[in-house]
């Protein structure tokens, strides 16, 4: 990847930037607004999952979307395939996981090894002096190189997300409406009477689309019934395969209504693989749902290091949960403890932690383990 460059680009029509296409709303206001300050504009749109044969996959319409904008916009629309590098490098981690009980999130993989790896290589590759995406976030400078801040919609705000994209590719990188909230967003496409206005925003992840999660994974991994015990160990009923749940999950359980057990609902507390176990809990806030540290491994720093080897920060372990206060130790080279000023509720090994000081975001990791509020009973 080429060097950064030591601050962002003046607009200007000998400036190149190339910006990803996805057929909604805020790639469309993107492109136009790169076009408004001055910026020579391609656009780029990029498949990374086979067409299927169900009516799931939305890639054609998308693109026909994509198509439709940049003719009224009058930039040209490149067209790439990558859903040989998706395979590779985010689906099969992802089978990977769940086939090792935890729950992935394929979104921030997607983000650092295709639209900021694979996609923005061939960006360059089309000529690009800069690359451009809609995603809601920031890029700042200082004298340290690029610094990545959150939108600022935080409602929308995207950084948890693009916490792995490499300096480098930051430093090349223009998010032209992260400044912006996305009711401005959707009433200036509607200004320049682009027909994705009202477009829904995509949701879930990528290449399931729609269709029901449980039936798209038991395509690919076979289930494993067991049990389902409460934290005290008792038996309650049949779980079809510890992939099919995650932690603080509630529905789809199927085991109300057990005797003494009361009328509040029950929650995933945990996964037991040696015994092929689903522990859970009634109550949304029981101390079983409870962490009050972690251990995250497969580190990423925006700035290449971590700001220390202890030091305070905010956290979040999931996409839009509140700033959490929280104090890091640095374990290894590319491991440290996350240790939580209140427990926190749900973590879940295979997601991301993502610290934050203040409005930059520094970085982050894969959730290893989590250190419970307490111990469970069948565990004890």
């Amino acid at each position: 990847m080429a060097s950064m460059p030591p601050s962002p680009p003046i607009p200007d029509t000998s400036t190149l930037v190339i910006i990803s296409m996805s057929g909604g709303v805020d790639s469309s206001v993107a492109a136009a607004k790169l076009l408004e300050q001055g910026y020579s504009v391609e656009g780029l749109y990029m498949s990374n999952w086979e067409e299927d044969e169900d009516g799931y996959c939305t890639s054609a319409a998308d693109y026909q979307d994509a198509l439709k904008v940049c003719r009224l916009l009058g930039i040209p629309l490149h067209k790439a395939s990558f859903a040989a590098e998706y395979r590779q490098r985010v689906f099969q981690h992802f089978l990977d996981e769940y086939a090792a009980g935890r729950t992935p999130n394929p979104d921030v993989l997607c983000n650092r090894e295709i639209k900021f790896g694979a996609c923005f290589e061939h960006a360059l590759r089309l000529g690009a002096d800069y690359v451009a995406t809609g995603h809601y976030a920031r890029v700042a400078y200082d004298v340290e190189g690029p610094r990545l801040l959150k939108s600022l919609d935080l409602a929308k705000d995207q950084s948890y997300f693009l916490h792995a994209v490499p300096a480098t590719a930051l430093a090349r990188t223009l998010f032209p409406v992260g400044h912006l909230h996305k009711d401005e967003v959707r009433r200036s496409a509607h200004s320049l009477a682009l027909a994705v206005h009202d477009k829904k925003d995509s949701t879930g992840i990528c290449f399931i689309g729609e269709r029901p999660f449980a039936d798209f994974l038991a395509g690919y991994l076979p289930g494993q019934p067991g049990d389902i015990e409460s934290v005290e160990g008792k038996r309650l009923g049949t779980h079809r395969g510890l992939m099919f749940y995650t932690l603080g999950q509630r529905q789809g359980l199927l085991i109300g209504g057990q005797r003494g057990g009361g009328s509040d609902p029950w929650y995933v507390a945990a996964k037991d693989l040696k015994r092929n176990v689903l522990v859970v809990t009634q109550g949304r806030d029981h101390p079983a749902l409870q962490s009050r540290a972690l251990k995250a491994i497969n580190l990423s720093w925006i700035q290449g290091r971590p700001p220390a080897t202890r030091f305070r920060t905010q956290a979040k372990t999931r996409y839009r949960q509140l700033d959490q206060d929280a104090q890091v130790e640095m374990t290894g080279d590319d491991t440290c403890t996350v240790t939580f000023d209140v427990p926190q509720r749900a973590v879940t090994p295979g997601q991301y932690v993502v610290l934050y000081s203040g409005e930059t975001c520094l970085g982050g990791g894969v959730i290893d383990s989590t250190q419970p509020a307490q111990v469970l009973a069948h565990s004890a």
